[in-house]
């Protein structure tokens, strides 16, 4: 008889390690890649700013976080890498991270073992030499069904990628980006590009499928469990400029940030982040320790995260009156963001169907 795992209490605190990385990442994004540089790019054929992949990726080594030592990379875990996410989500970055270096990499990472090719291609996804994105939908949940034939429409990052991870109905392949057909499509959010692939023969079979099948399942839980802190840094940057722009614009010689109703509003907001920081803080460390709670943990993650960061970015528009309804102003590159991301990787609804089934909640009758 198997025992049970021994039971791991969350934590939910940041290591003093994790706040160098996030102040290292920080520092970048802010000197390469300000809202500024964002907004001049997002309308040009990529909106990805030069260098700054191989600056994250491969100087910082944030590319291999999840990835052992011996595979050729950090050898940090889900924590660490929810940090850079929490940072990419504060400046709304146009980065393939949560594709390639979650997504893709988790996927490989269940195959590593049994595949050379998937150990290889691990290894140069590490490195932040290659970039890998899973072709399937960006609103595909953990174990949810997704195309095994065809053209696959919206694929998050592919104009980025080196490499697709193509789910068949024989098995998961890895297909070079020039023997793919990669047709771009117009998202609702420009910081996350979006293309349908067809990529329908070739490439190298990494994986029969059964053992696909789990390995996608593993690459989109990480992914969704993940994407909660990239919705929480969002949240928080909202927050704490909606703050900042309150207390500095004045009406009726008082500023704005002055008044009950507003102070109400953002104080109701605040306490919404520190259930959302919980969430998200609780999936990362659940994933990073292979809990057998992982799944609900990143389920519940996903079902308040990703309203949070909608109602937050909803509030930084608002709350900056005119100037947050403009071109100009980065509030609205969050709020697209933010509603982009309540279905990426399954909805809310969907969500919330996962933690009724996986506690046993019955549904009303």
């Amino acid at each position: 008889m198997t025992e049970p795992l021994p039971e791991h209490p969350l934590d939910l605190l940041y290591s003093e390690t994790e706040e160098d990385l996030r102040a290292a990442v920080r520092a970048l994004l802010t000197d390469r890649a300000g809202h500024q540089v964002l907004l001049d790019r997002i309308e040009t054929e990529s909106p990805y700013a030069p260098g700054l992949w191989k600056s994250l990726a491969a100087d910082i080594g944030a590319a291999g976080l999840l990835v052992p030592e011996k595979l050729g990379g950090q050898g940090a875990s889900h924590r660490e890498t929810a940090v850079v996410l929490e940072e990419l989500g504060r400046a709304v970055t146009p980065l393939p991270y949560l594709s390639s270096a979650v997504v893709a990499t988790e996927t490989l990472l269940d195959l590593a073992d049994g595949s050379e090719a998937a150990a290889g291609l691990l290894a140069e996804l590490a490195g932040g030499r290659t970039v890998a994105v899973l072709a399937v939908p960006l609103s595909t949940a953990p174990g949810a069904e997704f195309p095994l034939t065809g053209p696959v429409p919206a694929v998050a990052d592919a104009p980025a990628a080196d490499v697709f991870l193509v789910p068949r109905a024989d098995g998961l392949y890895a297909v070079p980006a020039a023997e793919a057909t990669v047709e771009p499509q117009t998202p609702l959010d420009l910081t996350r590009p979006l293309a349908r692939v067809t990529a329908a023969g070739g490439g190298t079979r990494l994986a029969g499928p059964d053992a696909a099948r789990t390995a996608v399942r593993r690459g989109l839980l990480s992914g969704a469990g993940l994407l909660a802190s990239e919705q929480l840094g969002l949240a928080e940057w909202c927050l704490e400029e909606t703050v900042r722009y309150t207390r500095e614009r004045h009406q009726f010689n008082r500023p704005v940030g002055s008044f009950q109703a507003l102070k109400h509003r953002m104080a109701q907001l605040w306490l919404d982040l520190v259930g959302a920081r919980a969430a998200a803080r609780a999936a990362a460390d659940a994933l990073a320790t292979g809990s057998p709670d992982a799944p609900l943990l990143v389920a519940v993650a996903q079902a308040y995260c990703s309203k949070t960061a909608v109602r937050a970015a909803e509030e930084c528009v608002q709350l900056h009156g005119g100037i947050g309804m403009t071109w100009e102003h980065p509030a609205h590159l969050a709020l697209k963001r933010a509603k982009s991301d309540q279905i990426a990787l399954g909805a809310t609804g969907r969500h919330q169907d996962a933690i009724a089934a996986l506690v046993g909640l019955e549904p009303p009758l």
